[in-house]
């Protein structure tokens, strides 16, 4: 979600009115998403990086997650939405993460959508924590170093239990992935807008959600075998 910033630079703003009007952006797409069908949405709020942003935005930053916890999730759990936050939240202070946490407990049977929030995340991060997972699992006997594949470095990733990644989508005009979500998306299509989050909203989503479904997934096969397949 880029561009927060921006956004309100060029309306002569302070940065940190971009990312209250953010959060319009994510009422809208978290909405629109849960009506289009999709079963798993991520956004990416806040990265292992982004902690090098002046103090001042960062405290805001925090102070808006404390109000989408307080004010968003009880209309999530209402919609049926099961939230849960994926990254490192130990840096966070002891509030936030008791929140966190009794949001997640608030809404873990639900199953219309699971909403995922990526805080001091990096997918750097997601594959480091996954590898020390299955080294402490070697070194007390429960895994030897024959059985370790692609498949179980899985089960230790970030969203390990929800579907394959199908569309990444990166607000803000700029052509990079940034370290989000790197082993997920692997066989995602990726699309990348020149639109700036805050005004990314229902119609930019059915727009990327098109586009998706005009391209063609080949996974390593042929588009002659894809047809095929299909017939």
């Amino acid at each position: 979600m880029d561009g927060n910033g921006r956004w309100a630079q060029l309306r002569g703003k302070k940065r940190v009115v971009g990312h209250k009007n953010g959060v319009e952006s994510v009422r809208a797409v978290v909405s629109t998403a849960r009506k289009q069908g999709v079963k798993a949405l991520t956004l990416f709020a806040f990265s292992s990086e982004n902690w090098q942003r002046p103090e001042g935005e960062v405290s805001v930053l925090m102070d808006l997650f404390m109000y989408v916890l307080t004010r968003e999730v009880k209309k999530l759990h209402k919609n049926n939405i099961r939230f849960q936050v994926i990254g490192d939240i130990s840096r966070f202070s002891d509030k936030l993460q008791t929140m966190i946490k009794s949001s997640e407990v608030l809404t873990e049977n639900n199953n219309a959508m699971v909403l995922s929030i990526a805080a001091n995340y990096g997918g750097r991060w997601d594959i480091a924590n996954a590898a020390k997972k299955i080294a402490e699992k070697a070194v007390v006997g429960d895994i030897t170093t024959d059985q370790i594949n692609e498949d179980v470095l899985a089960q230790e990733m970030s969203l390990a239990n929800l579907p394959e990644l199908d569309l990444l989508i990166r607000t803000g005009g700029d052509y990079r992935i940034s370290n989000f979500l790197l082993w997920q998306a692997a066989y995602a299509e990726l699309y990348f807008t020149d639109v700036l989050w805050p005004d990314f909203q229902d119609e930019e989503l059915l727009k990327a959600m098109s586009c998706f479904d005009n391209r063609e997934r080949r996974f390593g096969l042929t588009g002659e075998q894809i047809k095929n397949n299909n017939n």
